[in-house]
């Protein structure tokens, strides 16, 4: 698939699954064993900003990724980095994501183009 833009919603999504994450100091945090869900910071290169997200944990030791703000150019095979403040906690290989801000989009259309209001309302994750 070749986006028409560089900023087409096509290119962004809000969730990802990793494989089973290598966690660095606690194998996984206590926080998300308990929980099942921890709020950290992820990114996916490392010179991109911190993006806020919520980790679920799943019984093979992968987590599903939920961004606040989607996230643009997020490819199968990169690796997740989690952050707790400035301590990394671990990362994952990202394995599978959900639908695209456009498809999603698309949905709530029913197949209608989104239109030009709605694709400006999509803020970059720089």
């Amino acid at each position: 698939f070749k986006a028409p833009s560089r900023d087409h919603p096509a290119l962004y999504r809000d969730l990802l699954r990793t494989n089973r994450v290598h966690w660095i100091a606690e194998e996984p945090p206590a926080e998300l064993v308990r929980e099942k869900m921890m709020e950290c910071h992820f990114r996916f290169w490392h010179q991109m900003a911190l993006v806020p997200c919520v980790l679920t944990l799943n019984q093979d030791g992968s987590v599903w990724v939920t961004l606040v703000k989607p996230a643009r150019a997020i490819t199968p095979g990169q690796f997740a980095v989690f952050y707790k403040g400035d301590e990394c906690l671990g990362s994952g290989k990202i394995l599978r994501m959900g639908p695209s801000v456009y498809t999603m989009q698309q949905g709530k259309n029913r197949g209608e183009n989104p239109k030009k209001e709605e694709i400006d309302k999509i803020e970059p994750a720089t």
